[in-house]
């Protein structure tokens, strides 16, 4: 980046501090011009630095990536068949889903009227009352960040753990994985990886777009395949129906209401990347308009994919306690193997799975990169002016990809002194994007909705309780 370039930037990024927003009117009618979303950022007091190479179809397959719906549900399944059994499998899924779709619309409509890769903490911002609009945003955007951070982490870590246990089911003695999963042995999976995700992203930028497309098909193929196999083989039979979706049991030691709530933690995981979309704004054509149908879209299909896939895991499901009690926590790779009776057929079914994984990660870094980037450009990180570089080659934000990496490889180490360290991940992303999210929509529901009122993508009468559903 040139001198002046960086003099430029240095000047954009602080006039997100003097709080003076173009009107929301304006912004429309800028938006109705060249239609590439250029001149709605410069009017929000930016100088756009990223590519836009991303149509509607394209930006829903990220957003559809980062949620990789069957990876997602397989690595933290071990939760709902601990604290409740299928019932909390699919209906804790039904019920999340229809609350994500609630967060969707009202995140869609918001960043209809302020597409920024800031994503939430920008529009906390601009939505907040002056006297506190920094300090909210400031708040909202550590939160986005760590958020970020924590699932992209969470989601590569868990790859790895998956993997390990896809590995076992080839076994050297009967129970016995041929891999013994040391701690060390986890770690150089888990930073091969790293490394790996970190490497496609920043290289194969211009190509994103097509895996993701790739991985949708990948995805549904792969779905198929399983549940089918599982289905027409299942060499332990078949669940009845009453079973799957009304059977309720609980292992966990806690009461059931409670069990049930942390149950959820499983669909909320999988969902949890909903937002983090948004840091792909200034990548896209449009966003006031795609991002917000390709976040409500995403969402929809998702709910339908994890229904086509959970359901049919659910009727072959071996005993519920074997299953709580697994040390590596990862059910799906024990009850495919049980399902069709071979250590060669289980993996050759949970490689999708497993390739699916990889491509969230991939996808995960690459939003995670940019909202560390556009944090940075707003001066809200120590060593902002190292983190704002935008690789020119590349056409990424490559110093803060890199930054999100070493603090991933230095988190992962804490798994030599606990093998909980997955779901730690997991759940701070979960608490930290959720509260990340619902910070812009409490304070558009505070504010009576008025900044939203020319959103290109409106609600309408449907807003508040779209915005209430959300919070709750």
């Amino acid at each position: 980046m040139s001198a002046s370039e960086d003099s430029q930037n240095l000047a954009v990024k602080h006039q997100l501090s003097a709080g003076h927003p173009a009107p929301v009117e304006k912004r429309a009618d800028l938006t109705d011009g060249d239609g590439d979303g250029d001149h709605i950022l410069e009017s929000l007091g930016y100088v756009p630095e990223l590519q836009r190479n991303r149509s509607t179809l394209q930006v829903a397959f990220m957003a559809f990536v980062l949620a990789s719906i069957p990876y997602g549900l397989s690595t933290t399944l071990s939760n709902p068949i601990t604290t409740g059994g299928p019932a909390n499998i699919i209906w804790g899924w039904l019920a999340v889903s229809a609350l994500i779709v609630c967060v969707a619309l009202s995140l869609g409509e918001i960043t209809s009227v302020y597409p920024v890769a800031g994503g939430v903490y920008y529009q906390t911002f601009m939505l907040a009352p002056m006297r506190w609009r920094r300090e909210a945003a400031w708040v909202c955007g550590w939160l986005y960040v760590i958020g970020n951070i924590s699932i992209t982490l969470s989601v590569i870590f868990g790859t790895t753990v998956f993997l390990v246990s896809c590995i076992n089911v080839f076994e050297s003695s009967p129970g016995v994985g041929v891999l013994a999963g040391e701690p060390y042995q986890v770690f150089l999976i888990f930073v091969g990886l790293t490394l790996l995700s970190n490497a496609v992203s920043a290289l194969g930028n211009k190509w994103l777009p097509w895996l993701d497309t790739a991985a949708i098909f990948w995805t549904f193929a792969g779905v198929i395949a399983i549940i089918i196999t599982v289905l027409v083989m299942a060499k332990d039979g078949r669940r009845d129906a009453s079973w799957v979706f009304t059977h309720f049991e609980n292992n966990s030691g806690w009461t059931d209401g409670w069990a049930f709530c942390v149950g959820l933690l499983h669909a909320a995981y999988a969902t949890s990347s909903t937002g983090m979309i948004l840091s792909m704004c200034e990548e896209v054509r449009k966003p006031d308009v795609q991002v917000p149908k390709a976040m409500v879209l995403t969402v929809c299909i998702n709910t339908v994919a994890g229904m086509l896939f959970l359901i049919p895991i659910t009727f072959i499901l071996p005993d519920l306690k074997y299953l709580a009690d697994l040390a590596s926590a990862q059910p799906i790779p024990p009850t495919i193997k049980a399902a069709v009776g071979s250590s060669g057929g289980a993996f050759a079914l949970l490689i999708p799975i497993i390739v699916l994984g990889i491509i969230c990660g991939i996808g995960c870094i690459t939003a995670s990169s940019r909202c560390i980037w556009a944090f940075a450009r707003d001066g809200a990180m120590p060593g902002s002016k190292w983190w704002v570089i935008v690789n020119k080659r590349l056409d990424v934000p490559l110093n803060a990809m890199m930054l999100s990496m070493v603090i991933q490889l230095l988190l992962g180490l804490i798994y030599f002194g606990s093998s909980a360290a997955f779901n730690a991940f997991a759940n701070v992303g979960v608490l930290t994007l959720n509260a990340a999210y619902a910070t812009p929509v409490v304070i558009n529901l505070l504010t009576k909705r008025r900044q939203v009122k020319n959103a290109k993508f409106p609600l309408g009468k449907l807003g508040y309780l779209a915005n209430f559903v959300a919070v709750a």
